[in-house]
């Protein structure tokens, strides 16, 4: 199978994934009624599209700023060698404060996102926790000072047609 191509998936998958996109808290059964399906069938090609790992679960999204967390930063992290990627990330997973990772291309192997509560957290984090991560040999730190965009992806679908004879 080419990597680009959507496993078993066709026009209904896809617009159920649109809905469910759009907002993660659409019931199944208004989705079904906007699609003239039954709630049966949208649970049957969610289990599909699980099992076949195009989702993986939902998430909570939580604003960190409205906590009182005012710190995003970006970390390019070099390493003393590639080949100590695996470990490194390993020992990063630990750390609770780094909520992403990418491995790249470019200057840096990997780069992380960080959230913390202020400037002395995130100078701990990367002092006491980050920087002393066996094969990593230096950090380079970006802090965001705001974030405009962050959405998914959505993906193209025919128009979405909506039953609204079966709506409210």
């Amino acid at each position: 199978m080419h990597k680009n191509r959507l496993p078993d998936l066709d026009e209904i998958d896809l617009k159920i994934l649109h809905f469910l996109m759009t907002d993660a808290t659409t019931p199944y059964t208004e989705i079904a009624k906007k699609l003239d399906l039954s709630s049966g069938t949208i649970h049957i090609r969610m289990k599909k599209m699980t099992d076949l790992g195009i989702v993986r679960g939902s998430q909570l999204i939580v604003d960190y700023h409205a906590l009182g967390w005012d710190i995003t930063a970006f970390l390019g992290i070099y390493l003393d060698k590639s080949s100590l990627y695996d470990e490194v990330i390993q020992e990063l997973k630990n750390i609770p404060e780094i909520v992403s990772m990418n491995y790249t291309t470019g200057n840096y192997s990997i780069f992380a996102k960080v959230i913390c509560r202020d400037t002395q957290h995130l100078r701990d984090v990367l002092h006491d926790k980050i920087q002393k991560v066996t094969g990593i040999q230096r950090t380079e730190t970006f802090i965001s000072l705001e974030e405009p965009l962050n959405r998914l992806l959505l993906l193209p679908v025919e128009k979405v047609e909506v039953n609204t004879n079966k709506l409210a």
